[in-house]
């Protein structure tokens, strides 16, 4: 029966949003949507992998046993799941009792030099909702999001693409920027974007500085 919604899924007979609504009042269904994850019909995989994000952010305890099924997730050659780990580990390090987040820290932020926009920008800007469940980890999420500076282009990853990231890293320093303890090099990091040749980069630097420096 659990795998009948899958069916429905598949051929757009309900939304991911009428799946993930569904699965908020019956969990059972939890584990056939993991399992529609690996599926070979597309709307399906990623159907489920929708759903999956969804319940990240609404009831991050839910997903947290099935936390080893998303760090996997983490090393999948298809994209969009990778996306999709990417968003959903960070939704549960707000409920991560066990202190796991800081056994992956390395593997989740090695996708930082992946040399695609979409995989940078996604652990960019999945960084300040990390922080601020993991407050410990504030000083290693600043090293990283300060490299930005320093990646190598690629055909995924050009200039005009580290002009994109460097604004979605002011964004995340504003989230957490009453923790930081490096607030000189934050600060210098953004001063600098006020001459970046991106106008939305430029904006970003410049509303922080108001909003942070003065």
């Amino acid at each position: 029966m659990n795998h009948d919604v899958l069916k429905q899924l598949g051929v757009k007979a309900i939304t991911a949003d009428d799946l993930a609504n569904r699965v908020k009042v019956d969990l059972d269904l939890l584990p056939a949507i993991l399992d529609g994850v690996s599926s070979k019909n597309p709307r399906m995989r990623y159907g489920c992998a929708k759903v999956l994000k969804i319940l990240s952010e609404e009831q991050p305890e839910q997903l947290y046993p099935a936390w080893d099924f998303f760090v996997n997730l983490l090393q999948c050659d298809r994209q969009i799941l990778k996306w999709n780990a990417i968003i959903i580990l960070a939704n549960l390090a707000s409920v991560d009792s066990e202190n796991r987040f800081e056994t992956i820290f390395e593997a989740y932020y090695e996708h930082m030099t992946d040399g695609s926009l979409v995989t940078v920008a996604n652990v960019v800007g999945n960084s300040g909702k990390i922080a601020k469940a993991k407050p410990q980890l504030t000083e290693r999420i600043t090293c990283k999001l300060l490299r930005v500076e320093d990646l190598s282009p690629t055909s995924h990853l050009t200039t005009e693409c580290k002009n994109i990231l460097a604004g979605k890293v002011i964004l995340a320093f504003s989230e957490f920027f009453d923790q930081l303890t490096r607030k000189d090099d934050v600060i210098s990091f953004v001063r600098r974007q006020l001459n970046n040749p991106r106008n939305a980069t430029r904006d970003k630097a410049a509303k922080f500085l108001q909003r942070f420096y003065r």
